[in-house]
């Protein structure tokens, strides 16, 4: 495994990072200590991060493929106004359980929409067009939401995709496994792509910004 940054970096910047609000730092504490892969949840550095872009980018239609337990929704739900909303969805009735009860506990259960079951069929039944839109779901599956989830972005929307480095191991050619594969090849599906300008940054466990060409 190759790092993404430098030992200690993440550590600094999340130590010189606005720290999480108590919801969240209890919804992270319960993720770590009763949920399977808990590594999942998009964590505090992260999730200021979406909050930002959700903030910079005036976003009022957010899509979320992947809830986890609800992490990235409530980050994402403090940056949009009264009038915002998100639809999240997932697969998982373990994590999405775990998500609805602290996503209805909190301030921001009237912006948050869980929808249950396959990302695509979700995504297909979704009327309208997003502002912004992150990914963070089944890596093999990430050009077929790709592809899906285009037609459904606003002119000057924004696809947020989480893993795209994978924690490094799109440069280790050994590496054949399937979501290793998949990854890499998402990567140069976006990055060949001409209807999009896109950009990978190393945030994380590698975050890739989309937009319209």
């Amino acid at each position: 495994m190759i790092p993404i940054v430098k030992d200690g970096i993440e550590e600094y910047a999340e130590a010189h990072t606005t720290p999480p609000p108590d919801h969240l730092q209890a919804l992270a504490a319960e993720t770590n200590a009763e949920v399977a892969s808990p590594q999942m949840m998009v964590g505090a550095l992260e999730g200021r991060f979406l909050e930002m872009l959700v903030f910079a980018s005036g976003a009022r239609r957010v899509l979320e493929i992947g809830t986890f337990t609800g992490y990235s929704s409530l980050s994402m739900a403090a940056a949009l106004p009264a009038d915002g909303r998100i639809v999240t969805c997932d697969l998982d009735p373990v994590a999405l359980a775990v998500a609805r009860r602290h996503i209805a506990a909190s301030r921001y259960a009237d912006r948050i929409d869980i929808r249950e079951g396959n990302a695509l069929d979700t995504i297909a039944g979704l009327d309208g067009l997003f502002d912004l839109v992150f990914v963070d779901a089944d890596k093999t599956s990430y050009v077929a939401y790709y592809e899906a989830l285009l037609p459904k972005l606003a002119e000057r929307g924004i696809v947020v995709v989480d893993n795209t480095l994978w924690s490094g191991q799109v440069l280790d050619d050994s590496d054949t496994s399937e979501s290793t594969v998949a990854i890499r090849a998402f990567n140069d599906h976006v990055a060949h792509d001409p209807r999009v300008v896109c950009v990978q940054l190393t945030v994380r466990d590698g975050v890739t910004l989309i937009r319209r060409a």
